[in-house]
């Protein structure tokens, strides 16, 4: 059955066109079982309904959702909505990986070197009972509280997280995967993926 994966991207990279092709691949297969996803991603461009409609927009997109596909371009560690939808996206238990694009040919036919990790710019730690964890992101060279989801950075987990992350903090790519769309044949291998 075809999961439903949550893209995060910075839409400057749906204008250069490498976001649609990850996203759109689907249209080349058979059917969306074979694709194994349907994308629930919400377009950059529903700012302009200010921050509140954009957060319940993007918490109505996260909705029902298991994966948490962030496509890497060159500015998309910058982009605090990305955060938003990473930390949200941990927080809710999604499986969360990410996609190098810049190898992915532009509309004018050109590639960029890989960008930043997003992943290295958001984190979390645990407390030493491993009930409650708190969500921080890496801003002006410091790492600092994450309070704009729920209005609270710490919150309680569904379960106690293992010994060995109790008491510890960690950036979010120490648990999630990443890999290139055209070293690593996304085309071929987005279906394994998904978690």
């Amino acid at each position: 059955m075809a999961k439903r994966v949550f893209f995060s991207f910075h839409y400057r990279d749906v204008i250069d066109f490498r976001a649609n092709v990850v996203r759109n691949h689907w249209m080349t297969k058979p059917d969306r079982e074979i694709c194994g996803y349907y994308d629930v991603s919400i377009w950059e461009s529903a700012q302009k309904q200010g921050d509140v409609a954009l957060k319940r927009l993007i918490n109505s997109g996260l909705e029902q959702t298991s994966n948490t596909c962030l496509l890497i371009g060159s500015e998309t560690y910058l982009r605090p909505w990305v955060r938003y939808e990473l930390l949200k996206s941990f927080k809710r238990g999604n499986h969360i990986f990410g996609v190098h694009i810049n190898s992915i040919k532009s509309k004018e036919g050109t590639t960029k070197t890989k960008g930043q990790n997003p992943l290295e710019y958001v984190g979390v730690t645990f407390s030493e009972s491993g009930l409650t964890a708190t969500i921080w992101e890496h801003k002006n060279d410091k790492w600092v509280a994450y309070d704009k989801i729920d209005g609270s950075a710490s919150y309680r987990t569904e379960v106690a997280v293992p010994q060995p992350y109790r008491g510890q903090g960690f950036k979010l790519d120490r648990f999630c995967k990443i890999y290139d769309w055209v070293s690593d044949n996304g085309f071929d291998n987005f279906t394994k993926w998904v978690g």
